[in-house]
């Protein structure tokens, strides 16, 4: 069963919330999806809402029974998509006072291609999602790079193997939303079109990731360049230049594994970073190319 999951995470985890304090712009992302997932979760508490304020049970209170535990993050490569659904589940188990168990999903699910396999992998993930829920914990699944699994079933070119895995996903999908907010799918791409229609309608919400805004630029380097003495005019020149002219700017990856390892490289061993060596450096190395 492990050989299906590249990570396994046990929530609350100190580890996770350390890379969560770092993830710029992460807040309004969360409180979107837990507002909205919370209300599966709770809905005795929303029943007493109801009748406090609108003095009977609203209809909408059991409709919200029919909404799936479905999450779709979507944006292009290295804008974080990934690091935040484990920091949303994270956070998410914090908030509720619950454990939580966070399943990574293998893209070895795909098999080798063998009749039936990929849909029996899909099941056994399923199933060991189902078993990790609990009353007091919370089961999490997150599919990466799910439109090499959820692949759109209208294309003439798709196998009948593939047909079949995405039509036993879906089956899971439906299974899964009849426990109520106890076990939770995230599925993140880089191509939200490939995904098959069925798997996008079922979405509770679908959460675009873009690339940084100049703020939000100027936050990571901050962050990042702690202990440089460059002044607040200095930081919002880089953040300014890291959007290449309004053109395609940065992904978060592109500046902590690209452009600051290329100023350190720079400095090292016998100068200091400095706000030149910054510039010359955004001026020089080119964003990733955006994934279509």
């Amino acid at each position: 069963m492990a050989d299906i999951f590249d990570n396994i995470i046990t929530l609350p985890s100190v580890e996770v919330q350390k890379q969560t304090e770092s993830l710029v712009g992460f807040q309004t992302k969360f409180d979107r999806i837990y507002n909205n997932l919370k209300l599966l979760l709770d809905q005795g508490s929303l029943s007493d809402w109801s009748k406090k304020y609108h003095k009977v049970d609203l209809p909408i209170i059991a409709q919200l029974k029919d909404k799936y535990p479905l999450i779709i993050l979507a944006g292009d490569a290295g804008t974080g998509k990934t690091i935040s659904a484990t920091s949303i589940a994270d956070k998410m188990t914090r908030e509720l006072g619950k454990e939580g168990y966070f399943l990574k999903l293998s893209t070895r699910v795909r098999g080798e291609g063998m009749h039936g396999e990929m849909g029996k992998l899909v099941n056994d993930a399923f199933s060991e999602l189902k078993a990790q829920a609990g009353k007091r914990r919370l089961a999490f699944l997150l599919i990466d790079e799910a439109d090499a699994i959820a692949t759109t079933r209208a294309t003439g070119q798709m196998h009948q193997e593939e047909k079949a895995a995405v039509n036993t996903l879906i089956q899971k999908i439906d299974e899964v939303r009849e426990m109520e907010g106890r076990a939770i799918i995230f599925m993140s791409t880089n191509r939200l079109h490939f995904i098959d229609e069925a798997i996008l309608r079922r979405a509770a919400i679908i959460l675009e990731f873009k690339r940084p805004t100049e703020e939000e630029y100027k936050e990571l380097y901050t962050q990042s360049l702690k202990g440089l003495d460059l002044t607040d005019e200095e930081l919002s020149e880089l953040a300014k230049l890291s959007l290449k002219d309004g053109k395609l700017g940065y992904s978060f990856s592109d500046v902590r594994l690209k452009v600051l390892p290329e100023a350190v490289a720079i400095a090292y061993p016998d100068k200091p970073i400095s706000f030149s060596i910054l510039k010359e450096v955004i001026n020089n190395v080119q964003p990733s190319p955006e994934i279509i």
